[in-house]
């Protein structure tokens, strides 16, 4: 049988390795109601091939509900709609860097943003990380060494470690990035998913900089299989951007999904959804905080995380996340080792869980299994 999700689920294994919601918190009816709403305007514009920087109606509404949400003012002018933040990446490699240049990435980062970077042929470069996010006191010796093109971040509730990067330290970031002439592409898909105490302003707050570039994606606050996001910028930047070939060829990225986001904040059903996905993921992580917990005994260690869907653990000394995965397979439960985001694979002690797929009893039950594979593998010679 033909596969319609990406993602396979082995049965009887609880997957705490996937990166996503269960297909039962996708706003269906929700999407439903949009589609009927665009459907009946008798306007078909939205079929069409469309606008290079995106629907323009769409951009008016997300600026409108991003500064609600942020707090802040943002312009209409200055929003570029993509395909999601994956393809907003490709987009900004494809524009902004030649084969050979350097890119800077978080150490550890998304896993996946790394293969988009390695398809464009750019050098990627790990960043140190502490419990603050991003060590930016570190960048001047390594900006003078490598001269980086880009900087690739997750600001807030980072994927993987659930960390979030300081205002001092956002601040200090972009006055590197003025004066070392990079642009720094922000990944804040998790900043609407904030359940915990506040964080910062997102980067779309100095976009005005010229060295900035805010990405969001509405697969975190609506749903994935829109394929639908948006990036944060200076026009100039957005037109050159817009400039890309593929754009140049067929419009504007994925008008029909931008047509039902567009009916979704209109008619006010995305602020309430994203309150329920905010209550459900804040339970989800304190059950999944509660039961890891239970195996501080076995010397594992978490930070609990304030938002986001991820709690990053730090294993016991000797013992690597590889081979616990191997360990942990055998009595039924999965999750990300902690090499997979690193790319001079310095990550070995740390492992990440995520809590957004799971109820809580299943959360709770995979951290059982969890600990007897740790307490297996710390009892083999």
């Amino acid at each position: 049988m033909l596969k319609s999700v990406q993602t396979s689920l082995a049965e009887g294994v609880i997957e705490l390795g996937v990166g996503h919601p269960t297909l039962q918190m996708l706003p269906l009816r929700e999407l439903q109601q949009a589609s009927a709403h665009r459907f009946a305007q008798d306007d078909p514009s939205f079929l069409q091939y469309g606008a290079e920087l995106g629907d323009g109606p769409l951009r008016q509404v997300l600026a409108q509900f991003l500064g609600r949400q942020y707090g802040l003012p943002v312009a209409a002018q200055e929003l570029l709609i993509s395909g999601g933040v994956s393809q907003a990446l490709d987009l900004v490699c494809a524009m902004f860097t030649r084969p050979g240049d350097t890119v800077f990435v978080e150490d550890p980062t998304y896993f996946l943003a790394l293969g988009i970077f390695r398809d464009h042929q750019l050098r990627v470069v790990g960043l140190p990380m502490d419990g603050g996010g991003l060590n930016v006191e570190a960048l001047p010796a390594l900006i003078a060494e490598h001269r980086p093109r880009l900087l690739y971040t997750i600001p807030t509730h980072q994927n993987p470690s659930g960390t979030t990067l300081s205002l001092e330290r956002r601040e200090a970031l972009v006055r590197l990035a003025q004066q070392h002439d990079f642009m720094v592409v922000a990944d804040e898909v998790y900043h609407l998913l904030t359940y915990g105490e506040a964080p910062p302003p997102p980067f779309s707050a100095w976009v005005g900089s010229g060295q900035v570039l805010s990405l969001g994606s509405f697969s975190k606050i609506l749903a994935p299989g829109l394929r639908l996001g948006w990036i944060h910028g200076l026009p100039g930047h957005l037109e050159r951007l817009a400039a890309n070939g593929v754009i140049a060829s067929g419009g504007g990225l994925s008008p029909l999904s931008a047509a039902l986001a567009r009916s979704a904040i209109e008619l006010r059903l995305l602020d309430p959804y994203l309150e329920q996905l905010r209550a459900t993921f804040r339970e989800r992580a304190r059950a999944l905080g509660e039961a890891l917990e239970t195996l501080a005994p076995l010397g594992l260690s978490f930070q609990a995380p304030q938002g986001g869907y991820f709690i990053w653990i730090t294993l016991p000394p000797g013992v690597d996340s590889a081979a616990l995965l191997e360990e942990a397979v055998r009595v039924g439960v999965r999750f990300q080792p902690g090499n997979r985001f690193s790319p001079g694979e310095m990550q070995g002690r740390h492992a990440r869980l995520c809590f957004a797929y799971y109820g809580e009893d299943e959360l709770r039950e995979g951290v059982r299994r969890l600990g007897q594979a740790l307490e297996r593998l710390l009892a083999s010679p």
